[in-house]
């Protein structure tokens, strides 16, 4: 063999073995290379997924929610217009309805939302005990329920001198009677506000039996009132009722009062005409008083 025979067959090998490192790179690189897609594909599949299911969370909780009437949708729309009613009180605290007059369930014209508190002059003048006996009377401030929301002041009220204040800071004063007439004054107050404020009159035992003489007894002339006025009431009724009843018998009852009068009166008149008539004298035939004058001759 020649030397470039035997170098011919070693310049192949070398460039098949090259041929051969670069094939397997190649492959290596594309293995890597899916590996690494495998991958990204792996971390992205569960973000789809979640995606995915909250997507059709949202969808079927759309799905499932109520469809809106036409009703909710009119009544978000209706303006609602507020009336406030009377004070319960003049003076003083009370409570008032609060009436809704458009937009109210099943279509009445006015219902009531709520009660709340109206208040009116402060000043409630003189007031009356809400019990009282010949020993003692009890007094009552002005408040709403409950009572101990509020703080109360009871003053003795002198005249041309300063009131005293007394120890008492409840709604209601218990006071004995004493040989001179008192004057009580009791101030509600809201957050340290006089919200009303009323007087009270403690006359003494004898000066209230005198009242108490003096006054008429109007209860009585009442009552004797009301009683007449019931029976009566009651007697007209039992009337038409006898009446509404027997209405034929009534009907001919009246008919023959009505008739007699009538038949009274024809029969008056006939006897008239009778008398009237048996009255009258005949006349005289003129022809007999010529003879008997001419016989005489």
């Amino acid at each position: 063999m020649s030397p470039g025979g035997t170098g011919c067959p070693v310049g192949l090998l070398l460039t098949v073995g090259w041929l051969l490192l670069a094939g397997l790179q190649s492959a290596r690189g594309t293995n890597v290379t899916a590996a690494v897609q495998d991958a990204g594909l792996a971390r992205e599949g569960p973000g789809e997924g979640e995606e995915e299911t909250e997507n059709n969370d949202s969808e079927t909780a759309e799905n499932d929610a109520p469809p809106e009437t036409e009703d909710d949708v009119s009544n978000r729309n209706v303006v609602k217009e507020v009336e406030f009613g009377m004070c319960t009180v003049t003076c003083g605290i009370g409570i008032r309805e609060v009436l809704l007059t458009n937009g109210c369930p099943g279509g009445e014209s006015k219902c009531i939302v709520r009660v709340e508190e109206c208040r009116g002059p402060i000043d409630c003048g003189w007031g009356k005990p809400i019990s009282e006996s010949l020993g003692s009377v009890t007094l009552a401030c002005i408040h709403t329920s409950p009572a101990n929301r509020f703080k109360y002041m009871w003053k003795l009220v002198r005249p041309d001198q300063q009131s005293i204040v007394l120890e008492n800071d409840s709604a209601i004063l218990e006071v004995r009677r004493e040989n001179h007439p008192l004057a009580f004054e009791c101030d509600t107050l809201d957050n340290n506000e006089i919200v009303a404020t009323i007087k009270f009159t403690v006359y003494t035992s004898n000066e209230l039996q005198m009242r108490r003489s003096s006054r008429p007894d109007t209860d009585a002339i009442l009552v004797f009132v009301l009683t007449i006025g019931v029976v009566i009431c009651v007697f007209v009724i039992f009337i038409l009722i006898f009446i509404i009843v027997n209405w034929e018998a009534v009907k001919s009852f009246w008919g023959a009062k009505i008739l007699t009068p009538e038949v009274q009166s024809e029969q008056s008149s006939v006897r008239y005409k009778d008398s009237t008539s048996l009255d009258q004298s005949p006349t005289e035939m003129p022809g007999e008083d010529d003879a008997l004058s001419e016989w005489n001759e």
